[in-house]
């Protein structure tokens, strides 16, 4: 649930600040091997691959703010969040994929380090892995799973996470509903809030807001990671050296990562990523099966879906988007209706020869479900453009008459649920629309730009 400072920590890189800064910035992170001793790796592909895992450290909280977010009392030392974020070759995309902590997982054969003890493979949920052999475990589980070679690991606890906000000045996250969880304290009512650390460490600890559990979580911390990206790279922190340094070396105080993440690799990934913005980032989870998948022992766990989750990981191997990637276009208008959901038959009132065509292209660009066979005649001719529709449907109308700014709409009862659009001599264009809910792709992927703020 930190790594959003974890991805953060990528994002700031992208400064191009300099060698002297972030070598003095290397020199305060906390560093673990992750990778010694491991055999039987996965194969490397393009682009580079980071495994951001969060931990439940408090050591530098006050008993305050301890009892203010009710983080409890001591910490476990464990971890119940990991993300696996693949930098595409070109750095132009960042694809972020939510592992659920509850994934049946089989750990592999290993030997405690401190006890010396062999373990042999045995299922468990994927949380448990950190909890029983670290970062060196973990990464192997999850190299395992997944069939993609980790380059970096990256570790960030609570104190990391609440210093992150504050010394950004606070996030700004949006909700439509209220947001409210007894557990963790968070109360939002809907609309747009701007976060303080130990808020924004309620917004994405919360899972007892509604039934969707670690689901709505995942998808929360996804939300809070595009909104954490766009505060970073539009505060001006990038560019301004002091500024940098200071929210680095508040962050970094409680950040871990594996030894080859240094001032090298921060430069590199800063020289490629200074356009980095939230557009450049996609989100989505594991895709998982339907139900809980029980094991003796165990309990309730999650089981991917072998299929799904194949395609998912071998995109990332192959450097491949998630989401659909779509040209930049005018900021559309919400509408209640998906365009791709409503059927339209277009008619040519006017005598002005490929009108209907024009018409019947325009709505098909931005979505609407045209015959691609327009008509001449319709309503007759007409000044002014035209909607019939059956009142059986009129949501979709009036999701299409915002497409058709000053048209008019007339009830047909009995018309059945396609539109019949008669072009007026007035058309000159379409306006572009969607639904309130972002189209997302076959991995139900969304970009960065879908879940800030607007």
């Amino acid at each position: 649930m930190r790594v959003a400072t974890g991805l953060s920590v990528l994002v700031l890189g992208a400064g191009g600040i300099g060698h002297a800064v972030v070598s003095g910035l290397e020199t305060g992170i906390d560093r673990v091997d992750p990778f010694k001793d491991m055999k039987n790796r996965p194969q490397g592909g393009q682009g580079m691959n980071l495994l951001l895992v969060g931990t439940d450290g408090r050591d530098k909280i006050t008993k305050a703010e301890r009892k203010k977010y009710r983080l409890g009392g001591a910490p476990c030392h464990c971890t119940d969040t990991l993300m696996l974020v693949h930098l595409s070759a070109d750095r132009q995309r960042a694809s972020v994929v939510s592992l659920p902590r509850d994934s049946y997982a089989e750990i592999p054969a290993h030997t405690d380090r401190t006890t010396g003890k062999e373990h042999s493979a045995h299922p468990v949920k994927l949380n448990a892995a950190y909890a029983e052999g670290g970062p060196h475990l973990t990464v192997r589980t999850v190299e395992q799973m997944t069939g993609i070679k980790i380059d970096h690991y990256l570790e960030v606890d609570f104190t990391s996470f609440m210093k992150t906000v504050d010394t950004l000045g606070g996030v700004e996250i949006c909700t439509a509903k209220p947001l409210k969880d007894t557990y963790t304290g968070l109360n939002l009512t809907p609309g747009t809030h701007k976060l303080d650390g130990g808020q924004a460490l309620q917004y994405v600890r919360s899972r007892h807001i509604d039934g969707a559990a670690d689901l709505g979580r995942m998808q929360r911390q996804q939300k809070f990671m595009a909104a954490l990206i766009k505060q970073t790279t539009s505060s001006g922190v990038l560019m301004n050296p002091m500024r940098f340094q200071q929210v680095t070396s508040s962050m970094l105080d409680s950040v871990r990562a594996d030894k080859g993440f240094g001032t090298e690799q921060m430069l590199e990934l800063g020289k490629a990523m200074r356009g980095f913005t939230p557009a450049s980032s996609e989100f989505t989870s594991v895709p998982i099966e339907d139900g809980g998948f029980q094991v003796k022992g165990i309990g309730s766990t999650v089981k991917w879906d072998a299929r799904k989750s194949e395609r998912l990981f071998r995109a990332l191997r192959e450097d491949q988007p998630l989401a659909p990637q779509l040209p930049k276009q005018p900021k559309a208008t919400v509408v209640g209706v998906a365009p791709e959901q409503i059927r339209v038959q277009v008619y040519n009132g006017t005598p002005k020869d490929g009108l209907g065509q024009t018409m019947d292209a325009a709505l098909r660009g931005t979505g609407f479900n045209t015959t691609r066979a327009p008509l001449n005649g319709g309503q007759g001719y007409r000044e002014r453009t035209l909607i019939s529709y059956d009142p059986r449907w009129d949501r979709s109308a009036r999701s299409l008459a915002t497409a058709l700014p000053g048209c008019e709409l007339k009830a047909v009862k009995g018309q059945g649920g396609t539109m019949k659009v008669t072009a007026g001599s007035d058309f000159t264009k379409v306006r572009r629309v969607k639904a309130e809910t972002p189209q997302q792709g076959e991995f139900d992927t969304v970009t960065g730009d879908q879940v800030i703020c607007p």
